[in-house]
């Protein structure tokens, strides 16, 4: 029925409209004056005054002081209220999980690290992420009702259709086919679920190396080997979420690994995968190879390579770079990126010396001529995702005002 509230072109549609506008232009920008949201929005100044007083009556905006060093009164200024809503991240790996809440700003208020070391009987996975959830929810000063949506981010992917976990054998404790059923009765807020390698793509795309872009694959590089393909803006995940498990891909120079899931690798993963850099630079007459967890090791190993870069130094960057721009080709050639990030602390700890290295191999073996970056979002990316993730979700509800009580 035309009038109808909710209805497109409706005045109270049009008001959520400009409202959602203000919210994001306020996200971006920070504190802005009621004559600055009328120039961004093109909004006038009596229509920017009643917008602006409807979203501090809703309790999505606050008044934050007043302009200086202007002559005359100070115009007051605005900003999102932090406290309008929160949501929350973790990051899962074998050996611990991360949690993380972040208010509706994206500012993190409360962290929380949870040791899971062990393949051995332990705490079961539901009590581990309750655990690790309420630790940063209470470092927040917060309590789980606060929390408006929580994204965990996983190796592999729960397969959507039967809801079990694929593609992370390692990962213990994981693969309940009524897992998600366990911890969507033991969590008050929705809860989704994505892969890691995912959630550093997304962290990527808002705030690193791929803004402003919407075809590129990242290629990941730390535990494990992996990519996350983004199309047309959107993650594709795949038929069963596999998208992207690129560490199981055959490739030439490394031996045909056969049931690659028994065995958690492939081709890729043996041939370009942390755990091979160490031998490979032993090979080349590299000394003092650094020895500890695969991915620490790989990651000194390519920073004192990249700060040397000659001699058997510079044979390593090389011979990895090919080994890398080997698996690489065949992503390039199927897909056809604008971008590719390199990401992970085994691709960028090589910093420039091993992307430049990386993008002439790439030139030599595909067709398509993608342009080749380090990622930017090098602190606790994967958990940095999971909270973007909710956040977006968790804003698109919060600020939609067309569904507010009149």
């Amino acid at each position: 029925m035309a009038g109808t509230a909710g209805t497109p072109g409706t005045p109270r549609v049009l008001r959520a409209m400009n409202d959602r506008a203000a919210l994001d232009l306020l996200l971006e920008h920070g504190p802005l004056s009621r004559t600055r949201i009328g120039r961004l929005t093109g909004l006038s100044k009596p229509t920017a005054s009643q917008l602006l007083a409807r979203l501090e009556a809703a309790g999505l905006v606050l008044a934050t002081g007043t302009t200086e060093g202007r002559p005359g009164p100070g115009a007051r200024l605005y900003a999102i209220n932090p406290a309008a809503a929160y949501a929350a991240g973790l990051d899962v790996t074998p050996q611990r999980i991360l949690a993380a809440v972040a208010d509706v700003t994206g500012r993190t208020v409360g962290t929380y690290e949870l040791p899971t070391p062990g393949r051995g009987p332990g705490r079961p996975v539901v009590g581990q992420v309750t655990d690790s959830l309420d630790g940063a929810v209470k470092a927040a000063g917060l309590s789980r009702a606060d929390v408006h949506r929580l994204v965990i981010g996983t190796p592999g992917a729960f397969d959507p259709r039967t809801g079990r976990l694929r593609y992370a054998s390692h990962l213990p404790g994981w693969h309940s086919p009524a897992l998600l059923e366990e911890l969507a009765a033991a969590l008050p807020m929705p809860v989704g679920y994505e892969n890691d390698v995912n959630l550093v793509a997304l962290a990527e795309q808002r705030l690193g190396a791929a803004r402003g872009h919407r075809d590129f694959v990242l290629l990941w590089n730390q535990e494990g080997l992996g990519a996350a393909l983004v199309l047309g803006g959107r993650l594709h995940r795949g038929w069963t979420g596999g998208a992207g498990e690129v560490g199981f891909l055959p490739v030439p120079g490394a031996p045909l690994v056969r049931r690659v899931t028994r065995a958690n690798s492939g081709g890729y993963q043996e041939l370009a995968g942390c755990r091979a850099l160490p031998e490979l630079a032993r090979q080349l007459g590299v000394e003092d190879v650094p020895t500890g967890p695969h991915a620490e090791a790989a990651a000194a190993l390519l920073a004192r390579a990249a700060d040397h870069a000659t001699g058997p130094h510079h044979e390593l960057l090389r011979a990895y770079a090919t080994r890398l721009a080997t698996g690489l080709a065949s992503l390039v050639s199927v897909l056809d990126p604008e971008l590719v990030v390199l990401g992970g602390a085994a691709l960028t700890s090589g910093g420039e010396v091993l992307r430049a290295l990386v993008q002439a191999e790439l030139a030599e073996l595909a067709a398509s001529r993608p342009r080749l970056v380090v990622g930017e979002v090098r602190e606790r990316p994967v958990l940095r995702g999971a909270l973007e993730s909710a956040l977006a979700t968790t804003r698109d509800e919060v600020f939609d005002t067309a569904r507010r009580p009149p």
